[in-house]
């Protein structure tokens, strides 16, 4: 199916607003491996449109290449082949720098990077200037009033002067959650944004992000994850990616079958869905 035909399809299934804000065309991502003598693929033959207020799930056995795709999304890397253009700009052809800064992004790097003696509304007040470093001098009050407005957001408000270190862990994804909405982003990243939370942290992770897509209907979010239980009730569209490929993409219900999941991951999986919440379990 060709970008274009995949745009009718999602069109026709009352996905998108018609605006793009991720187009691949043709992707390949390889490395060249001395000790194969040959390149080696992470992403092949990739077409993808995610549009505005969508919100993709990227799903995959580990290698299946979904953090090479997200990573392309955030303008973190280049296609080897094959066009990416990201919120109207070419990868490649355009100021990656300046495009980052439209883009926000929740990952284990940012979480490492930041300060932990840094109080926690502060943590989420560098988000402003998408930048580790609190730009004091750049900061107005309107900032000190969204980064209030987002700690009650994603449930947090007795935090604010804690240290982002002494938070538990799924405070921290939460507070990341808020740091990257600071600059109000046209196109917001997940990378597995609930690996290693317990359950009750899990479900207020979820929780965050449906308030936050309930906040700002254009928003569009493209989350990276292994589980469909960590699937927000608020997800629109999904990808399934095997050895780097696409195995399937389109409307979270058609993509999400029990065969599709099951061929994705190489096991027999019964999939589920009740009051808007996966589930997968081996047959």
């Amino acid at each position: 199916m060709s970008i274009d035909d995949l745009a009718n399809a999602l069109d026709q299934t009352g996905g998108g607003a018609g605006q793009e804000v991720v187009r691949a065309e043709g992707v390949d991502v390889f490395r060249w491996s001395a000790k194969l003598n040959r390149r080696v693929y992470l992403l092949e033959g990739i077409d993808w449109l995610v549009e505005l207020g969508q919100h993709w799930v990227v799903l995959g056995p580990n290698g299946a290449g979904k953090t090479t795709l997200l990573h392309l999304a955030a303008a973190d890397s280049h296609a080897s082949d094959g066009t990416v253009d990201v919120l109207g700009r070419r990868l490649g052809a355009t100021d990656m720098r300046k495009l980052r800064e439209d883009i926000g992004l929740v990952d284990a790097r940012t979480s490492r990077a930041i300060p932990p003696r840094r109080p926690v509304l502060e943590t989420i007040e560098s988000g402003a200037f998408n930048s580790i470093a609190l730009q004091h001098q750049r900061l107005e009050e309107s900032h000190l009033s969204r980064a209030r407005e987002l700690l009650t957001t994603v449930g947090l408000d007795d935090l604010a002067t804690r240290s982002f270190g002494e938070c538990s862990q799924g405070e921290r994804q939460r507070i990341l959650l808020a740091r990257a909405l600071m600059a109000s982003p046209d196109l917001l990243l997940l990378d597995e944004p609930a690996s290693g939370l317990d359950l009750p942290s899990r479900e207020q992770l979820v929780s965050a992000l449906v308030a936050m897509a309930g906040h700002d209907p254009s928003l569009t979010t493209v989350t990276v994850t292994h589980h469909l239980e960590e699937i927000p009730p608020t997800v629109t569209h999904g990808l399934l990616l095997r050895g780097g490929k696409v195995l399937a993409q389109g409307t979270i219900e058609e993509t999400l079958t029990s065969e599709n999941v099951s061929e994705c991951f190489g096991l027999p999986i019964e999939v589920g869905r009740r009051s808007g919440r996966w589930s997968a379990t081996i047959r």
